[in-house]
């Protein structure tokens, strides 16, 4: 299988100024607001150390959090399954639709889902799925798979949404306001709502000591998949549990300030069985992660809240856009999750960054993904999972360093480069760093030359 290249794949994205400045600009702008919000809570990284905490507890004990919130599941009257991979999440809730007779189907915003992909196995079976999520929509319609956790078609300017739409929806290209296409998206998904024959969301926390789920939108799309169908199928990792009711308080207040700067979010919805005359089914699936959670090196990428305040203020993923990482989950949190699922496609991703330590400044659970993303480099050397050319830059580098005399004459030779080669060739494509930058005037000497010239200096006797 071929690794996937985020630098290659980001090329288009960095060349289109329209995007990437909007982009970067909006999502920078999620991250003041978090500040904002954050700065006003002389608690917040009390709460941020506490909700670490109550995740690691889970996690440690995690079978018994499991089997105490499917207990009361079952005795709320939800139909509980249990899947160990995206095949088997795909086949128990097609079989769920079978025997129901489903054939369109509305879907809140669910990762998990997509990371499955059940979509397109559901829809290479004749089931129609229609995304209830504004963004998850967009993309859907433009056969795109979402570029952020949070804002799926953030890379997106309002042209590229009102030309979708008039090509998909039939509405007025000439209109880009974002009201008119929000009447357009609603006209169009309220014909699918009335035909709906079942719903489907993902699930934010599910609690151990009530057994009972909560979802947060900004568009109320789970509400609709979750009360309207006759029949609601939710799926959940089984990192989503929290012990206590009281502390889904906490992460609620710590979710979406987070993610977009904002107090709360607009639905807050729990769930803890189905609505009179309705069936609720809901599918816990592992899909790799107990695997994570035995792995001493990596585990506490399970404590993710998904929030994606990492991407918001990541410098790489803001200017490179979340479709360059051809993955379900991209930027910060992405580059240390990825490789889990496969390290040799996703070999690439950990070096897709500069290593500011801002993810882990403002992961409200504390994971530390800069320490992480060291750990998946080291790994991916140990492996031979790492790039030809990283692994002879790093031999060169180590053969240079090692030596006092071999780093002098390099520097010596570098310095010599920078002043004799003609601009014409150090500024072409043979130099890749020339696309971006200008290289710098060369200085007169080299540093370690000048700093014996003052050891020199120095040591010369004081004439009095």
């Amino acid at each position: 299988m071929k690794q996937v290249n985020q630098v290659k794949l980001s090329e288009s994205f960095l060349k289109d100024d329209a995007h990437r400045e909007s982009h970067d600009k909006n999502l920078w702008a999620a991250r003041m607001r978090r500040d904002e919000v954050a700065r006003n809570i002389p608690e917040w990284e009390e709460m941020r150390e506490l909700a670490s905490r109550i995740k690691m507890h889970t996690l440690a004990n995690l079978d018994t959090y499991l089997e105490e919130f499917e207990k009361n599941a079952l005795a709320n009257g939800i139909h509980v399954h249990w899947a160990k991979d995206a095949q088997e999440h795909n086949e128990i809730i097609y079989q769920i639709f079978a025997e129901h007779n489903v054939k369109v189907v509305t879907k809140g915003k669910s990762m998990l889902m997509d990371e499955c992909g059940m979509r397109e196995y559901m829809g290479e079976r004749g089931i129609e799925i229609y995304e209830a999520d504004l963004g998850e929509r967009i993309q859907q319609l433009d056969d795109e798979p979402a570029s952020h956790i949070v804002m799926p078609a953030i890379h997106k300017l309002r042209g590229d949404v009102s030309r979708l739409f008039a090509e998909k929806l039939g509405s007025d290209p000439a209109k880009d306001d974002p009201h008119y296409l929000n009447s357009v998206m609603r006209a169009d998904m309220r014909k699918n709502y009335i035909r709906v024959d079942a719903g489907m969301s993902g699930v934010n926390f599910a609690i151990a000591e009530s057994g009972g789920i909560l979802v947060t939108t900004n568009e109320g799309n789970a509400d609709i998949s979750a009360n309207v169908p006759p029949l609601y199928v939710a799926s959940m990792g089984i990192e989503k549990v929290i012990p206590r009711v009281s502390d889904a308080a906490l992460f609620v207040r710590l979710l979406s300030r987070s993610a977009l700067g904002f107090h709360v979010t607009q639905y807050t919805s729990h769930y803890h069985g189905p609505r009179e005359g309705q069936e609720m089914h809901l599918v816990i699936v592992d899909n790799g992660r107990s695997e994570r959670l035995g792995a001493p090196e990596y585990w506490q990428v399970l404590k993710c809240i998904h929030c994606a305040a990492c991407m918001n203020t990541c410098p790489v993923y803001r200017r490179c856009g979340g479709l360059s990482y051809d993955a379900i989950y991209m930027g910060p949190i992405g580059i240390v999750l990825e490789p889990s699922y496969d390290l040799h496609k996703y070999a690439q991703l950990p070096y897709a960054c500069s290593h500011c330590g801002s993810c882990g400044n403002v992961c409200p659970v504390k994971v530390p993904i800069p320490e992480y993303v060291l750990t998946w480099r080291k790994i991916l050397v140990d492996r031979k999972e790492d790039l030809l050319t990283h692994r002879l830059q790093m031999d060169l580098g180590a053969m240079v360093l090692n030596s006092s005399k071999t780093l002098e004459m390099g520097l010596k030779v570098a310095l010599n480069a920078l002043r004799y080669i003609p601009k014409g060739v150090m500024e072409s494509g043979v130099n890749p760093w020339a696309e971006h930058h200008t290289d710098p005037l060369p200085p007169k000497e080299t540093f370690r030359e000048w700093y014996r010239k003052q050891e020199e200096t120095d040591e010369k006797p004081n004439k009095q």
